[in-house]
């Protein structure tokens, strides 16, 4: 296993599950040695990872980078980019997680009335709102609720995510995917800034922009698209993800060379509800060290904590 991660989810996002001072004590007791610590649109768990790193893993080498995943959007298509070694105090960060925070919140009671309207699958509203933090509610919040009860193998739509189902390795994100991501029956729009702000914004604030696990979000087949996506000054590709297979992680190496691109990886790790994933496992081809000197070779850019 890799001891390099650089895309792992917080409490601080609304499907991460642990918090950064537990995610630390995992990549000690793992022997890793660079993390970073990338929510969805916030880095409330930047300063506490790196506090934690600092205090107690001085003997160990774990070092831990500011990290984020910005939600954006290009031509009319949603992304995810994360942004790495930033100054993470500045107030446009928090500007947009509370903005994005209040739009889910406005979203969440009409992904349930689209869920039960396309499944037929009756929700407590009042259940799910009751479990969910500040009042947003992820389709996997919907999962893990719908899953645990004793009627869902009476509905033969929840089947593939239940024990021994084909989608039973991570059922609660696979049903997000199936129902609620976009295009799909229960999605709802949230308005995101463009990918050239977000790579603008995390610019300003002296930092790396990387395109996340783009054979996640992209069909190989849509050659211009990825193009247009590399014209916006990113500066690197999530080649090596857990989402990608060996192929696929070849093919965004080989579009990085080419356009002198750095390479990272990142696993996505999230805790409960994407349990096939784990801590550094990413599956990259490349040692971690070819990968950190990527990254130091960045002017003014350097993964120091």
């Amino acid at each position: 296993m890799s001891k390099l991660d650089l895309h792992i989810h917080s409490a601080a996002s609304d499907d991460g599950e642990y918090t950064p001072q537990e995610i630390v004590a995992m990549s000690r007791a793992q022997g890793m040695e660079l993390i970073a610590i990338t929510d969805h649109n916030s880095v409330r768990s930047v300063a506490a990872a790196q506090s934690e790193a600092l205090s107690a893993c001085a003997a160990s080498g774990l070092r831990v980078i500011s990290g984020v995943e910005l939600d954006c959007t290009h031509k009319g298509r949603n992304f995810h980019l994360l942004g790495y070694c930033f100054d993470h105090t500045r107030k446009e960060f928090a500007q947009i997680e509370q903005d994005i925070l209040e739009q889910e919140k406005m979203a969440a009671r009409e992904k349930i009335r689209l869920f039960q309207s396309a499944t037929g699958i009756p929700v407590d509203e009042d259940e799910v709102l009751a479990a969910s933090s500040d009042g947003v509610v992820p389709g996997e919040l919907i999962a893990d609720i719908l899953l645990a009860k004793k009627e869902a193998p009476q509905y033969e739509i929840l089947r593939p995510y239940l024990p021994g189902g084909a989608k039973s390795d991570m059922p609660n994100v696979r049903f997000y995917w199936d129902f609620f991501s976009e295009g799909k029956a229960a999605y709802v729009p949230v308005h995101y800034i463009s990918l050239a702000d977000a790579v603008s914004l995390i610019h300003d604030a002296g930092g790396i922009s990387v395109l996340a696990h783009p054979g996640q979000n992209l069909d190989r087949g849509e050659t211009e698209l990825l193009e247009s996506l590399l014209f916006r000054e990113i500066d690197g590709i999530e080649a090596f993800s857990s989402y990608h297979d060996e192929e696929t992680a070849a093919y965004y190496v080989e579009v990085a060379e080419k356009n002198r691109l750095l390479i990272t990886c990142g696993s996505d790790f999230h805790g409960k509800h994407k349990p096939a994933i784990r801590l550094g496992g990413h599956g990259a081809f490349w040692d971690d060290g070819r990968i950190m000197r990527g990254l130091a070779a960045l002017p003014g850019r350097t993964p120091e904590p």
